[in-house]
């Protein structure tokens, strides 16, 4: 499928659906005279390059043809400032309780105006990669912040001629329109002393305000082109894809976790060359109800560089770089510090060439979902047989924050938290996921499983250990007992990794966890007016297990 940009005049009004206030406001800004056009990567390169503050090392970029770069290109570093991270708590979004319209479009056109005496530059890209899913983004962003433009063209797909014939080919949806995302990091609102990330989904548009971390454009793009997703027969899935290409038969596994879950570590994971494997991506793809297919939604990757210090050869990939440090080699080279010395959460976007068996589209259907948690009370690989409580799993994916995310004050970046889906970038109801992944699991029968890849208990799950978890599931060898007394659970024999439910500091711990996502099940029918409230036999599923407990 493929988005609307342009429209006879008689669809043009007050009666066309795509049109609404946010949109309106949103899109005009795009054509104004001070808006200059960015056409290419190489163009957004010499801009980012000579953009006040970029360092540009002395790392070159390893074949920049492939990300449309010229020959000479380095990798460039940029460094915010105190943030280094995005803030949930600066989302407002059309449709939820508290969020009205007319308010937010005073601020929106407040804004725009306010950018009229500085050039604006205008991106586009793809957001999808597949003619079965592509969705037309426009970026508008201030000069002084080219490394928004540079970056976010890195990250999705540019336009060029190959992939402009196969968005044209791709079957045009009239009620869906290009995504816009207008930009200002400089902007101030005392409402707002965090910033202001605003998205009205239904009408594919955003304005990202007061905020210059790069994630915060990146996600902000994607949750547009999830919401669009979701309205067309898709999963969406903040997640990882790979396949194994095995002797006798295909293996599609999706990995689905929050940033230091270990989703990229097991999509990237090598297996000591045991494998022939091909990765789709590991971080944003949708699949297709219908027949089962993933479609990756962009080229690159933005992954962190806390594990990847300079002479790693994964820097070989680097395409630029965010907060992270610099530094001079022995001959003087400008060469970067990273391992989060200077911050956590130092990132970069790295080449789609870093994964050397890269696909756009899996047309085989998922095998299996498994849900990444770092649960204390969750063995190292739990097996879901029930469809519900497969999905009621997803729903309640349990895990620590990130070092990805800004906090509000008072916010304890300790405590577990739950986050649906590992997706905290819905726009609907999160009954949508939920019925989605039901359907998947029951009509698709794709098994589905949780890996804690945190701590069981005081011990740590080493990586190693779910790596060996993980072979042994593509080799159909896991041999699974019953989790008694739970009818639908079942865990793998793992010495030093046994639940004990006669330790009733154990059964302690696995009650109150369950408890825990029995009230965030609850807690759904009344917080943001309901607007996430699950299926009572959600609820149910749950509470039949802590029945099993007590």
């Amino acid at each position: 499928m493929s988005t609307s940009s342009r429209f006879v005049r008689e669809r043009i009004g007050r009666d066309n659906p795509l049109f609404s206030m946010s949109r309106v406001t949103i899109e005009t800004a795009f054509y104004g005279n001070n808006v200059v056009p960015v056409v290419s990567p190489s163009e957004a390169y010499k801009l980012a390059k000579n953009s006040a503050g970029t360092i540009v090392t002395d790392l070159p970029v390893y074949k920049p043809e492939k990300a449309g770069l010229e020959s000479d290109s380095k990798v460039l570093l940029f460094n915010d400032g105190a943030v280094t991270g995005r803030c949930a708590s600066a989302r407002r979004i059309v449709g939820e309780p508290g969020v009205n319209e007319t308010e937010y479009g005073a601020k929106l056109r407040e804004a725009v105006y306010n950018t009229r005496n500085r050039k604006m530059y205008h991106a586009q890209a793809y957001i999808g990669l597949d003619r079965d899913f592509m969705v037309k983004a426009h970026l508008l962003v201030p000069e002084t912040h080219e490394n928004l433009i540079y970056n976010w063209l890195l990250n999705f797909q540019p336009i060029n001629e190959f992939y402009n014939e196969m968005y044209e080919s791709s079957e045009r949806c009239e009620n869906e329109g290009d995504i816009f995302v207008f930009s200002d990091p400089e902007w101030h609102h005392p409402d707002h002393p965090l910033g202001l990330s605003f998205f009205d989904p239904e009408h594919n548009c955003a304005a990202i305000l007061g905020m210059r971390y790069f994630g915060e454009f990146k996600k902000g793009t994607l949750t547009l082109a999830w919401g669009c997703a979701n309205r067309h027969g898709f999963a969406a899935c903040h997640g990882g894809q790979k396949r194994y290409n095995l002797q006798d038969r295909k293996f599609v596994v999706g990995f689905f976790g929050l940033s230091g879950s270990g989703k990229s570590t097991l999509t990237h994971a090598k297996h000591d060359g045991k494998y022939d494997v091909t990765v789709l991506h590991d971080d944003a793809f949708v699949i297709s109800s219908s027949d089962g297919s993933s479609v990756a939604l962009e080229p690159s990757y933005f992954d962190k560089t806390s594990d990847y210090p300079l002479s790693s050869e994964d820097n070989k990939f680097l395409l630029s770089v965010q907060n992270v440090g610099a530094t001079q080699d022995d001959e003087g080279r400008i060469v970067i510090v990273t391992e989060d010395i200077r911050n956590g959460n130092g990132r970069a976007i790295k080449s789609k060439i870093w994964s050397p068996n890269r696909v756009d589209k899996f047309d085989e259907p998922v095998d299996a979902i498994i849900w990444l948690m770092k649960d204390p009370s969750i063995p190292p690989v739990v097996k879901v047989n029930d469809p519900v409580l497969a999905s009621v799993m997803g729903a309640t994916l349990a895990t620590k924050r990130t070092s990805a995310e800004r906090l509000a004050p008072g916010v304890d970046p300790n405590a577990l938290v739950i986050e649906p889906y590992a997706n905290p970038f819905r726009t609907y109801p999160l009954s949508d996921d939920f019925n989605r992944f039901i359907e998947l699991f029951t009509h698709r029968g794709i098994k589905c499983y949780i890996f804690n890849t945190g701590h069981f208990g005081e011990k740590k799950v080493p990586k190693e250990l779910t790596l060996q978890i993980l072979e042994s599931i593509v080799e159909n060898r896991a041999e699974f007992l019953p989790w008694e007394p739970f009818e639908e659970l079942e865990i793998m024999f793992i010495e030093g990794f046994l639940p004990d439910l006669s330790d009733e500091s154990y059964k302690k711990l696995l009650r109150e966890r369950l408890v825990d996502r029995y009230n965030f099940l609850r807690s759904r029918e009344v917080e943001r007016g309901g607007f996430d409230r699950l299926p009572q036999e959600a609820v149910e599923s749950i509470s039949s297990l802590i029945k099993m407990v007590e």
